[in-house]
């Protein structure tokens, strides 16, 4: 069968009756077979399985749509390994946004290869194999979301669900001339994704075309009460004609193509196509994001990968990739893993403070004061931005509501208007439960 699984592509024929989702599903699967034993997978549903879901898929905007998901994204009664088999467990539930997809009609093929636990933007690291190219196995698929890259791009499914902290959604998306979208942290939930850098990671979607993206998107984009991050009234995503005023922006000064004369040619050319397609090119200041960039491998934030798996790190180091490991184990001692290890709700720990703000109580040694601009806990300093990653839109803490607590005992409140500043600072303290 000649078919193009794009969302529109199969709309079309399942109203016109000319397929059905589960002669779709079996198509699939045939094309699967028909690849042989490609590292693009680490576990495929049961066949029969997935045809039955596609018998009784539910109406709804992704009827009938097979795809993947990245294996650090949980699936009920599948494993999650992140591409790392001593880390494997089987999840008891599956992750918000694959349920709400489910929902929706679509149909889950499998769960796709990455570069292990999410660390890396090549896809050479699993131990699973290296996904290649779809366009010439001699070259990478790009990481960490390698995997689901691969199975959209070859047409073995309609959309895949990536994760994308550093660009790990979108660099295997532009390898193989694909759509990959990042939205703003907290449209998309991550409850039931292992983080990599949870207080950065993001959900991403690779697909065929742009309407595919927005049409999963806006499924996707629910406000999760379980997500810490999730944010409200998450704007809908549409599909315009470009503005005839688009202002593109470009990095200004040098930039290293680390000899790739080709790699530099073609950037070159779309520039060029930009605007000869009338948008007016812009330099930036690129600076500023190469030094966030380096803060998610090479600074403070590295720290936070580590605490997502410093378990596994202490206990077998040797079954982590020996590139990840050097990378993850070269955060011990970061100071900001002390404060990830300080922001973590302890079960003996409640907190209090009261609705207008003011002191409630204090008592042990844990206190934390926040006035003005800086506050401290142990030996832990948090500022304003810091006080508003562990704010909830609603006025609540992610800290609290982590540990099921009413709002009036969580330890961070604030009020922020549309730009997300915070514009009330209150006194707090922690207390030991007695």
């Amino acid at each position: 069968m000649t078919l193009s699984p794009d969302i529109a592509n199969l709309e079309r024929l399942y109203a016109t009756g000319e397929t059905t989702p589960e002669e779709v599903v079996r198509e699939v699967y045939a094309r699967i077979a028909a690849r042989g034993d490609q590292p693009d997978w680490i576990t495929l549903v049961d066949e029969d399985a997935a045809l039955e879901r596609a018998r009784n898929a539910p109406p709804g905007p992704l009827y009938g749509m097979p795809f993947a998901v990245k294996d650090n994204i949980d699936v009920a009664g599948l494993p999650t390994t992140c591409a790392c088999p001593a880390f494997a467990y089987t999840a008891e539930h599956s992750a918000t946004v694959v349920d709400l997809l489910e929902q929706a009609g679509a149909i889950l093929i499998g769960k796709t290869n990455l570069d292990q636990l999410a660390t890396g933007l090549n896809g050479t690291r699993s131990p699973y194999g290296i996904p290649a190219s779809t366009f010439d196995p001699a070259y990478i698929s790009g990481g960490s979301s390698s995997g689901s890259a691969v199975a959209v791009a070859a047409g073995l499914v309609s959309f895949a669900l990536g994760t994308d902290t550093a660009g790990s959604g979108r660099v295997p998306a532009a390898f193989n001339n694909l759509v990959g979208l990042k939205p703003t942290k907290g449209l998309i939930s991550t409850h039931g994704v292992v983080p990599a850098c949870r207080t950065q990671d993001v959900v991403s979607i690779l697909a065929l075309t742009v309407a595919d993206a927005a049409k999963v998107a806006a499924v996707a984009c629910r406000y999760d009460e379980a997500d810490s991050y999730a944010r409200v009234a998450a704007p809908p995503f549409a599909v315009d004609a470009a503005p005839r005023d688009l202002r593109v922006g470009v990095p200004g000064g040098p930039i290293p193509f680390f000899g790739d004369t080709a790699y530099e040619s073609l950037y070159r050319a779309a520039i060029e196509r930009m605007a000869g397609l009338g948008a007016e090119i812009v330099t930036i200041d690129y600076a500023p994001f190469e030094q966030a960039a380096a803060m998610l491998y090479a600074g403070p934030w590295v720290a936070e990968r580590l605490a997502a798996v410093e378990d596994l790190a202490g206990r077998d180091p040797g079954a982590i990739h020996p590139v990840v490991r050097g990378l993850l184990l070269g955060a011990r001692g970061r100071d900001l893993q002390r404060l990830l290890r300080a922001c973590r709700v302890d079960p003996g720990l409640r907190t209090r403070m009261g609705e207008d703000g003011s002191h409630a109580a204090a008592h042990g040694r844990h206190h934390l004061h926040h006035r003005r601009h800086t506050g401290r806990a142990g030996d832990a300093q948090y500022g304003p931005r810091r006080l508003y990653e562990l704010c909830e839109p609603d006025g609540s803490c992610r800290l609290g509501r982590a540990r099921g607590l009413p709002p009036r005992w969580h330890p961070f409140r604030r009020d922020a208007d549309r730009s997300g500043f915070v514009r009330r600072h209150a006194r707090l303290s922690w207390r030991r439960a007695a």
